[in-house]
């Protein structure tokens, strides 16, 4: 029995941010996902993995980053790359959270993000929707407690503050490497490309729409 829905918040209630990427290397004749790249190299511990840890600041993030990007043979400020985070609101998938949060179900939010650009209720920034942060019955975020997704004990975390079962949860998400290890805890998961696929998936697995 499905207790709650967890979900990520960029790239599943936002556009994804690989589309500004792309622009953005088009724009300064860079590699085909080289941004991406440079995440996803040493993943754990490289300055994207260290930021969202808050273990260094945007200074520190935008120096390192740039010489992750330099030992690969291009110019890339880390500044440059934070001004791409931000996406379009899907409202589909707005309206879905507020479906099941009248239904009764928990509902948690759990996020990788930067110092400086958190989550706040009732209040908008370059990534978060204030609206939206309220509608979750609770927030994680990596830069305010030291840890990211893919490590597991976020996803523990979120079930300890929701009194919830992992077995018992559907966790949506964009990007598969953070899917492992909710799927590994027992959660149900979906990832998210386009919204209204998910959207659909997830109104399958719970048994009631999730549309106005």
């Amino acid at each position: 029995m499905i207790t709650a829905v967890l979900f990520d918040f960029g790239g599943v209630f936002t556009s994804s941010p690989f589309a500004a990427f792309a622009a953005y290397e088009r724009a300064h004749l860079l590699p085909e996902n080289f941004i991406r790249r440079i995440n996803a190299t040493n993943p754990h511990d490289n300055a994207w993995a260290r930021f969202e840890r808050a273990e260094i600041d945007l200074d520190g993030f935008d120096r390192a980053f740039a010489a992750e990007a330099r030992a690969l043979g291009y110019e890339v400020p880390g500044r440059d790359v934070v001004e791409l985070l931000a996406g379009e609101l899907r409202e589909n998938m707005v309206t879905a959270l507020r479906c099941i949060k009248a239904s009764g179900l928990k509902t948690g939010c759990i996020t990788n993000n930067v110092p400086g650009l958190g989550a706040d209720r009732g209040k908008d920034n370059r990534l978060y929707r204030g609206e939206v942060m309220a509608l979750f019955d609770a927030v994680l975020e990596s830069s305010k407690i030291g840890v990211r997704k893919p490590d597991p004990r976020i996803y523990l975390q979120m079930c300890d503050v929701l009194a919830v079962n992992p077995r018992n949860c559907i966790y949506l998400d964009d990007l598969g490497i953070n899917l492992k290890p909710a799927r590994e805890l027992g959660m149900t998961t979906i990832k998210v490309d386009e919204a209204q696929p998910a959207i659909d998936n997830l109104s399958r697995l719970l048994g009631f729409a999730l549309e106005d």
